[in-house]
């Protein structure tokens, strides 16, 4: 995070990130930027993205070149309790700052979720498909859709799927401290998605800003990312276990379970793997696979064997664990 305001005279640049602390937030920090841009990253003791007022104010006292929002509630379960910050972060805040963006001409990047989609497809959602959502959560990420593309013209919505990085509370980092305390783990086996890395998401933020900023016919709308190849949790968490004993690090079996033997007031889309396929063609980004994704997960987050090699990515296990 960087401090004060951006320069009006076009000698810098400024980024407005909101959500900065996030997983997604602190890797658009970590990203270097070309000479001339700044990322500015307020905490949201000093912006709420629900404060009208407050929102207006950073406009007025700073020109900006893009605004990324980041900032989400994401208690699924709480978010099903009618918790009123549910609608407050991801229905109305996004619609403020989409409308004062669009006030100052500034374009607007908003990122959501695949929560969005019931799982009743048999093939990856596109960005276009018609949304249903089974849970609050979900319901509230569309209606701040709905809100920012009415508001702002020179919108890019989007949406991507089980974030994990080294950053913030995550399934990876859950399932390897769960790993040092237990001899087994039960995971379901019957959600179906694409894991996403928060660099690669962050990188892939970064380009979209880039390309609003300096081409004003850039492509606008939603899109997918998420890193390449469906997977379930149990996938992930068996790849987590096989990455973790390749690191002499803790590793524990992992059990397929059903999600109907672990109720929950909060329903998920049995599957919710997004297409990227529009993403490619407008933006020329290819996503990795999953699996290496996660392997530069884990090596931030757990020492390398000192024996070990090998190009992990490659793994042949690691293809075929669904």
């Amino acid at each position: 995070m960087k401090p004060g305001f951006p320069s009006t005279s076009g000698e810098t640049r400024g980024i407005l990130l909101l959500g900065g602390s996030g997983q997604v937030g602190t890797a658009l920090c970590r990203l270097k930027w070309p000479a001339g841009f700044t990322v500015h990253a307020p905490s949201h003791n000093s912006l709420s993205i629900t404060d009208e007022d407050a929102i207006d104010r950073v406009f007025r006292e700073g020109k900006w070149a893009c605004v990324i929002n980041c900032a989400a509630y994401t208690e699924v379960e709480a978010a099903e309790s009618g918790e009123p910050a549910v609608s407050r972060v991801n229905t109305t805040g996004p619609g403020l700052l989409a409308a004062a963006a669009a006030r100052g001409g500034t374009p607007f990047i908003h990122l959501s979720t695949d929560y969005v989609f019931d799982g009743t497809a048999t093939e990856p959602y596109r960005s276009f498909d018609p949304v249903h959502p089974l849970n609050a959560y979900g319901a509230s990420k569309a209606a701040g859709e709905n809100l920012v593309r009415q508001a702002n013209p020179r919108h890019v919505i989007l949406r991507t799927s089980w974030v994990v990085s080294p950053f913030r509370k995550n399934f990876v980092k859950t399932v390897l401290n769960l790993a040092q305390r237990l001899d087994h783990l039960e995971v379901v086996d019957d959600q179906t998605s694409r894991l996403t890395s928060a660099t690669d998401l962050a990188a892939t933020l970064q380009i979209i800003a880039l390309r609003l900023i300096e081409d004003p016919q850039c492509p606008v709308g939603t899109y997918h990312f998420a890193n390449e190849g469906p997977a379930t949790w149990h996938a992930v968490a068996v790849a987590t276990m096989q990455g973790a004993a390749r690191r002499n690090a803790r590793s524990v079996p992992v059990e397929p379970i059903s999600t109907r033997s672990r109720p929950s007031s909060a329903l998920r889309p049995p599957y919710s793997v997004l297409c990227t396929a529009s993403l490619s063609r407008d933006f020329g980004i290819a996503p990795r696979p999953w699996q290496s994704a996660l392997e530069e997960v884990l090596d931030s987050l757990l020492p390398k064997a000192p024996n070990d090699t090998s190009p992990h990515s490659n793994d042949p296990r690691l293809g075929s664990l669904t």
